[in-house]
């Protein structure tokens, strides 16, 4: 996996790998969805037209230079009219990213935009979001209608398309494609909770205490050591980030994992980094209740340091979204999980807490792990611990897709559960619950 430094590597490189990752995630088609980069020669790097998304190299991102000669072995993407509009209304952003995700499509062709007041931090990372009306695709006046819309409000840096799908602009690529995973996600998870019930929206006054309800009671330390043992677990740590993300577990903005170390000092993925592109460097040791000095770790370092240290046989914890568990997380629908043995087994009855639970309720929260593997927040994310950080990833697979199982049954019929009788079967053959 290469790593995503938008400072070093070439404009036809970020291409490549950026819609090589919103193909994979499903976000696009073989032949939907462009994107581009305005390099500060005044040269256009955009994807070319009538080339497979899938397999996009960078030797085939075009190049439109700034007096408008057109340098490579294609067309450029027949969208190029709008992202050059876009640029000209917004010349202090440096890329677009146009795609058909499902979720947002769903919206654009209901006339509709995402609340993102869903999710705690979706807000801060998309901003508001603006709706432009339909034109025909690759025409000058799609450009206009969609910059005209830029243009109402310099706040816009994402923009639903009638019956097309979504735009998105950033100061560099991954920072647009941080914000199309984020709506994305928003888009989803509404629709799960819309499927279950009736989607549960946080208050301007909820979010403000999100933001500012950032645990400051950590020191710093320096002098730190790197034993073989610690790095083997930053490496690991990195590992299983991009796997989630890969399976669409964990997003660039949201998701985090953390490994027991020695007594209660523990590794944890740090604040403000992109998921996709981790390194172990950037993992964050917390030794002795202090955090590694000149890092910021991830804004739960305290719920993780609380939970080791009331549990002292859990061992790693993650903490992330995913659409089908946020849809439970953000509805009053219980997440019953008898559904089929496994389920049970591996996440037993997954009770809900109040939205700020790890900040205004911590302690509780900590010790609700002493007999539960897997706790949701109400319209924040899903906490699953474990022995070892790769069967706490199985159990995060088992939670999500019982709860994909169990919106798709949603529309066919009531869930018919494993009784309490078969559970207690399973509980002795299972030993489950034994210490």
């Amino acid at each position: 996996m290469k790593q995503l430094d938008v400072k070093l590597m070439h404009p036809a490189e970020q291409i490549a790998i950026i819609i090589g990752r919103i193909y994979r995630s499903g976000m696009t088609t073989t032949s939907g969805g462009n994107l581009s980069i305005m390099d500060e020669n005044g040269d256009m790097w955009i994807t070319p037209a009538g080339i497979d998304k899938g397999s996009l190299t960078p030797s085939d991102i075009m190049c439109v230079k700034a007096d408008g000669t057109i340098v490579g072995p294609h067309k450029p993407s027949s969208e190029y009219p709008f992202h050059r509009a876009l640029y000209k209304i917004r010349p202090n952003l440096h890329s677009v990213i146009h795609a058909h995700p499902p979720g947002l499509v769903t919206f654009s062709i209901t006339k509709k935009v995402p609340d993102t007041s869903i999710l705690p931090q979706a807000l801060g990372v998309c901003g508001p979001i603006g709706f432009a009306p339909y034109a025909l695709p690759g025409s000058e006046l799609l450009g206009e209608k969609i910059a005209g819309e830029f243009a109402k409000n310099q706040d816009y840096k994402a923009v639903i398309m009638e019956n097309h799908g979504v735009v998105l602009m950033g100061e560099d690529i991954a920072d647009a494609y941080q914000r199309l995973e984020t709506l994305e996600l928003c888009a989803r998870t509404i629709l799960n909770a819309d499927t279950l019930g009736t989607p549960r929206y946080l208050t301007p006054e909820q979010i403000q205490h999100h933001n500012q309800a950032i645990n400051n009671s950590f020191q710093h330390f320096m002098n730190v050591e790197h034993p073989s043992d610690e790095r083997a677990i930053r490496t690991e740590i990195c590992n299983i980030v991009r796997r989630a993300c890969t399976q669409g577990l964990m997003s660039s903005s949201y998701g985090t994992a953390s490994i027991r170390w020695r007594g209660n000092d523990f590794l944890i993925t740090p604040a403000n980094v992109q998921r996709w592109d981790m390194e172990p460097s950037e993992i964050v040791q917390v030794k002795d209740g202090m955090i590694e000095a000149g890092k910021t770790a991830s804004r739960s370092v305290a719920l993780h340091y609380e939970i080791y240290k009331r549990n002292p046989k859990i061992n790693s914890i993650i903490l992330t979204q995913t659409p089908s568990l946020m849809g439970y997380c953000c509805t009053e629908e219980k997440f019953d999980v008898r559904t089929i043995p496994e389920s049970w087994i591996f996440l037993q009855d997954v009770p809900k807490f109040p939205f700020g639970s790890q900040y205004d309720n911590l302690n509780e929260l900590a010790e609700e792990f002493k007999s539960r593997p897997c706790v949701m927040l109400e319209n924040d994310s899903v906490v699953v611990t474990g022995d070892k950080l790769i069967n706490t990833f199985d159990r995060l697979e088992v939670a999500d897709f019982s709860a994909r199982s169990l919106i798709m049954a949603a529309p066919i019929g009531k869930l018919s559960p494993i009784t309490d009788e078969e559970i207690e079967d399973l509980r002795v053959a299972f030993h489950v619950g034994e210490a």
